[in-house]
């Protein structure tokens, strides 16, 4: 029987709820079709936006939605997606498909939307192909008050009160799609292009910096060093790339991805190094603005719209990965799992009026309540399964919320085995106890004709004991228990 142990006295950071953030590009199906369907539209909506997937975001708490890209951020022109829908111009999309961006869903679009969810905004601003005025306009025209050529503008297109916007990225993967500059030169154009990213009209802007790509520890050496001081966050971008079919897959696929997931873990402990070197006091944050699994499109699908299914191994794979983010909450202050509908590792996949919530989804789902929770110390018995992709068995985090409710969130890695697990329980006193599971074959997964397949179900079968809970976790699972 293999011991988790808690120790709710031992209570360290904060897990900021922006760690479950979410990112919608305009790629493939993410937007429209996805979240945006148009007014005119039969599916129910509300100024454009389906009602079902906004309902379904609301449900796990969106903190934070990233937008508009990626790498169509780089090519984007704020000015085009702004106005009468009639007159704005038409572009093509040279990154994902190629096909035409009508721009009928931009900054007015994209705010409502984050006014619908109730979520903060996370704009990227274009340096790869946009100009410096470009976005200090962009920056003016969303948030003063006052007049001026901008704001008039915004208030002439409908929004009389500016918005708020809390977080501004200031390129996106500028090592590749957006520019392929070095380290040193991307530090020098962020600290000119940051300088005129205002605050207006009390807004209050933090700044995110274009970071590395996975162990590019170059990379974030270059700019905490050279910008450092003119950032409140770095970006880290890692994917789990598969190469097969997400439903493709073997007992070596299933660990292999695993592995590369907890990757995840070393990579933030290396940057995490690298950034206290240059800001001790841990001002500035790392944002894993990018991540998730990257499988090969679905047959018959646009091969440029990354729309893949959603297996039980996914949703493994997000609950390693935000118990890793739990972990590391002293420095990682906000991530956005890739992509939010339609795209990569998505939580909700559509097709016409019909709308299904993956094995991911419900991951975020039962993962919620470490939003804004105090990260409690904990730690769990482990051994290596997974043969050449080796993983441990078990990966556990623990957290406290406001309302002295213990949320532990466990997921067994292993594809075949159970695990008897004895959880000891240290300066939390609890009266009642309760869990919830998720599991399924390895290629489980949800359709628009079964999308129920892969869903939570409640779990009963616990003893209380005089020290915590004893239960047991089947393999391929991911459980959350929730002691009250």
């Amino acid at each position: 029987m293999r011991k988790l142990v808690v120790n709710a006295y031992q209570r360290q950071t904060q897990i900021n709820r922006n760690i479950y953030g979410h990112f919608s590009e305009h790629l493939g199906r993410c937007i429209y079709e996805g979240i945006y369907v148009g007014e005119a539209s039969p599916i129910p909506n509300t100024n454009g936006v389906r009602n079902d997937v906004a309902q379904a975001l609301k449900r796990v708490r969106v903190p934070v939605l990233r937008w508009p890209g990626g790498c169509f951020a780089d090519e984007y022109h704020w000015k085009d997606g702004v106005g009468g829908k009639a007159t704005r111009k038409k572009m093509i999309n040279t990154n994902w498909g190629g096909v035409v961006e009508d721009n009928s869903f931009g900054t007015h679009e994209f705010m409502d939307l984050c006014r619908q969810l109730d979520c903060a905004p996370y704009i990227n601003g274009n340096m790869g192909t946009g100009s410096v005025q470009e976005m200090q306009e962009w920056a003016e025209y969303m948030t003063f008050d006052g007049t001026s050529p901008m704001a008039d503008w915004r208030r002439a297109n409908g929004s009389a009160a500016p918005y708020k916007l809390p977080y501004f990225g200031v390129g996106n993967e500028n090592w590749g799609c957006g520019g392929n500059m070095t380290a040193e030169y991307y530090a020098g154009e962020y600290r000119r292009y940051q300088t005129y990213v205002h605050n207006y009209s009390g807004n209050q802007v933090q700044k995110i910096a274009c970071g590395p790509s996975d162990a590019d520890y170059h990379w974030t050496e270059v700019l905490m060093r050279e910008a450092g001081k003119y950032m409140d966050g770095l970006s880290l971008h890692h994917y789990c790339f598969s190469g097969k079919l997400a439903l493709d897959l073997s007992e070596t696929d299933w660990y292999s991805l695993l592995n590369s997931a907890l990757l995840m873990d070393e990579m933030i402990r290396v940057h995490k190094g690298i950034m206290r070197r240059y800001d001790p006091q841990g001002r500035v944050g790392l944002v894993v603005d990018e991540w998730g699994a990257w499988h090969k499109s679905e047959p018959g699908s646009h091969p440029g719209f990354l729309y893949q299914q959603n297996t039980m191994r996914d949703a493994v794979l997000a609950a390693v990965t935000l118990n890793i983010f739990n972990k590391h909450s002293d420095r990682v202050r906000m991530a956005n799992i890739a992509q939010t509908v339609n795209v990569l590792q998505a939580l909700i996949l559509t097709e016409g009026e019909k709308m299904l919530l993956t094995p991911t989804y419900h991951v975020f789902d039962m993962y919620k309540d470490h939003q804004d929770a105090t990260l409690a110390a904990s730690f769990v018995q482990q051994e290596i399964t997974g043969g050449e992709h080796p993983v441990p068995d078990l990966h556990e985090s623990a957290s406290v919320t406001a309302d002295d409710t213990l949320t532990i969130t466990l997921a067994n890695l292993s594809a075949d085995k159970p695990q008897d697990i004895d959880t000891i329980i240290v300066g939390h006193d609890f009266k009642d106890v309760s869990a919830v599971i998720l599991t399924s074959e390895m290629s489980g997964h949800n359709t628009f004709e079964n999308p129920n397949k892969v869903a939570p179900e409640a779990y009963t079968d616990l003893l209380r004991t005089d020290m915590g809970v004893k239960f047991q976790i089947p393999p391929r699972c991911v459980l959350k228990l929730s002691l009250r």
